[in-house]
């Protein structure tokens, strides 16, 4: 008689290859792996896909998603200005319903009864992989094992998987930290950060320098924008996975993007978390100077509340949500004419926009000048005044500090 399967979001560590056979073992399951490269992986992808088969897997399948991440995914990120309580660049949130959006697919492939991740019941991702399977298709039946089983630390999965033919890696209890990383950039916590007073180690940081060994000199970086999208960095056109991976670089050279920050998890717990988004930061940045020449005033008043709500919703697991989808509606209109070019300096540690045009302006140099020549009518003021403060100087007549009326309540 066939085993039932499952689908595990697979990533080559220490915990998916433990629950590899966890769910073979304890769930009597046949498991397919996906394991998805959205810019974490340089090398290694062979050997994960290898071990997986090693270990008894139906197979494994390996996705390039870079590019689909980076149009898809990133695109959207940019132009909601995604920051979660206006602190960070959304990351692992970004990638989550992109790998669970795979896992439905090869479910369906294998007519597959079950998905699994290999979460903890303490974090933000547990939630987002589960919401996004299950809206994309309520049938599925999700399996987590890091909830079930009863190994409470990282010595007793080494102990497990050393137990069940697992390959551990020399000095798997060794690495202090929990890191996520993607294109977008990096997340690190757990450790000696778990102390909030603590500095993070200088070993934290590997996608950008430390700001007192870069260089002497500014670097000046023009990034081309069409309809809000990144579309080339000093005049030369790419890709945007590309254009990322090169403004990483450029960007970590110069000590820019890191964050080190407190954050409320949708779990209800405080968590001190540091990040490493050079390229995120920058293009936000940039994609807001660009926004502010282009963007009626009314429309980025309400925009600037609806990218909290926005980042909101991501962060909470919700990419394939009706409001999201709604919020992204709007996000697409706001973006139309959001076209031209930032000129960013990055210099020891520090992102300044040095400049911004578009052939979209909003900016009129003859009504914003000082100058004798300047087309505003100031006379027009006079009018504006009466009618803006025509409520509050009846307010004030009948109610205000001075009224009849204060008195008597005195």
């Amino acid at each position: 008689m066939s085993k039932e399967k499952v689908v595990l979001a697979y990533s080559g560590g220490l915990d998916t290859s433990v629950c590899i056979k966890w769910l073979q073992e304890e769930k009597n399951l046949d498991v397919i792996c996906v394991l998805g490269n959205v810019g974490q992986e340089i090398h290694g992808l062979e050997y994960k896909k290898q071990k997986a088969l090693d270990l008894g897997v139906i197979d494994c399948h390996v996705l390039e998603l870079k590019d689909e991440y980076a149009d898809e995914y990133l695109t959207k990120a940019i132009a909601a200005n995604s920051m979660y309580e206006n602190k960070y660049p959304l990351l692992s949130a970004l990638s989550r319903p992109l790998l669970a959006a795979k896992l439905v697919d090869i479910a369906h492939q294998y007519d597959a009864k079950y998905v699994a991740h290999g979460c903890t019941g303490k974090g933000n991702d547990q939630v987002r992989f589960e919401a996004s399977i299950l809206t994309l298709d309520p049938s599925l039946e999700v399996i987590a094992p890091v909830r079930e089983w009863d190994l409470k630390c990282r010595p007793d999965e080494v102990a497990y998987a050393r137990e069940h033919g697992v390959p551990v890696p020399e000095g798997a209890n060794d690495n202090p930290y929990s890191i996520d990383d993607n294109l977008w950039g990096r997340a690190i916590e757990c450790g000696v950060l778990e102390d909030p007073w603590n500095e993070p180690p200088h070993d934290v940081w590997v996608m950008t320098k430390d700001p007192e060994e870069t260089p002497d000199v500014p670097t000046y970086v023009d990034i081309d924008f069409v309809g809000g999208k990144p579309v080339a960095l000093n005049g030369e056109q790419m890709p945007l996975a590309a254009l990322v991976a090169k403004l990483n670089q450029i960007a970590g050279d110069n000590g820019y993007g890191r964050l080190d920050l407190m954050e409320n998890r949708m779990v209800g717990l405080k968590s001190r978390e540091c990040y490493e988004v050079p390229a995120a930061l920058t293009l936000i940045n940039a994609h807001k100077a660009l926004e502010d020449l282009t963007l009626e005033r009314d429309v980025l008043h309400q925009k600037l509340y609806l990218e909290q709500t926005w980042a909101t919703c991501v962060y909470n697991g919700q990419w394939f949500s009706p409001l999201k989808k709604a919020l992204d509606a709007f996000m697409a209109e706001t973006q139309k004419f959001v076209t031209g070019t930032v000129r960013v300096k990055f210099f020891k540690g520090h992102c300044t926009v040095m400049g911004r045009k578009s052939p979209c302006s909003l900016y009129d140099f003859g009504l914003a000048t000082y100058d004798r020549d300047t087309t505003f009518d100031e006379k027009a003021a006079v009018g504006f005044i009466q009618i803006e403060t025509l409520s509050l100087k009846t307010w004030a007549k009948m109610q205000g500090p001075t009224s009849e009326a204060a008195a008597n309540l005195a």
